[in-house]
């Protein structure tokens, strides 16, 4: 029986344009500016069955983000496609924008229509969302008061209790204080759990990845270096960063 696919990526190339450099004329107000191309990502090709738990691992600035960015709709690919089969998708990364002058309250709802919930749906889920990330007594306030630290709890809870089809977690598997970090692992594990859903887990740490994903895609420098079984993966992530060390 053939498996069912949640994601399908063909032939995805992103690229940013930068500021090379630039310098001051004569006249100040001249700005002479050179932009160069960066491919982010370059020509990646990869399919992930329905109900798989995916790691993503290589260096800082390999296009991990970027490409759980692209999946989710966030980036456009210059090149390829990027097929989530009709699925529903949620990024969960500290990054996720608020609207800092709404109370956390009013970025709750406003994050779960971006998503594509209905209000219905947001109402009934908001009082569990509220409680998971322990900030009752803050949550009426602006999002600008905020920590950091309440800022990723409250961005834990909205992505991780709305109920979607595919997650892309993106470095927030150790957020807020022990024990919350504790309770948000556990939670991940939880939907984990979920063979409806597909996960995509981008981390550092090779022993959480080992744990809890049977794939593993490795990136470098934008290029797709593997992707497989998770253990074999890994090892030779490992034996490469040592051989650059030398």
């Amino acid at each position: 029986m053939k498996k069912e696919h949640s994601i399908i990526v063909k032939n995805l190339t992103v690229k940013y344009k930068t500021m090379k450099s630039f310098k001051l004329k004569t006249n100040i107000f001249r700005i002479s500016r050179k932009r160069e191309v960066f491919e982010a990502l370059k020509d990646i090709n990869f399919e992930v069955e329905k109900g798989s738990v995916i790691g993503i691992i290589g260096q800082n600035g390999s296009g991990k983000t970027t490409l759980l960015k692209t999946i989710a709709g966030i980036f456009s690919p210059d090149v390829g496609t990027v097929d989530i089969k009709n699925n529903s998708v949620a990024l969960l990364s500290i990054g996720l924008g608020f609207k800092p002058e709404l109370s956390g309250y009013e970025n709750i709802y406003l994050s779960g229509l971006l998503l594509g919930f209905s209000k219905e749906k947001i109402k009934r889920k908001i009082k569990e969302i509220i409680e998971f990330s322990e900030l009752e007594e803050f949550i009426y306030k602006p999002v600008k008061t905020y920590s950091s630290g309440m800022h990723s709890k409250l961005a834990f809870s909205i992505t991780a209790l709305l109920d979607t089809d595919i997650l892309l977690i993106d470095e927030v598997l150790s957020v807020g204080d022990v024990n919350f970090k504790a309770k948000s692992y556990e939670k991940i594990k939880e939907i984990i759990r979920d063979e409806k859903k597909t996960v995509l887990i981008v981390s550092h740490s090779m022993s959480t990845l080992k744990e809890i994903c049977t794939k593993t895609i490795w990136l470098d420098k934008g290029k797709l270096m593997d992707f497989g079984d998770t253990e074999k993966v890994i090892s030779k992530y490992e034996n490469y960063m040592e051989s650059i060390k030398k």
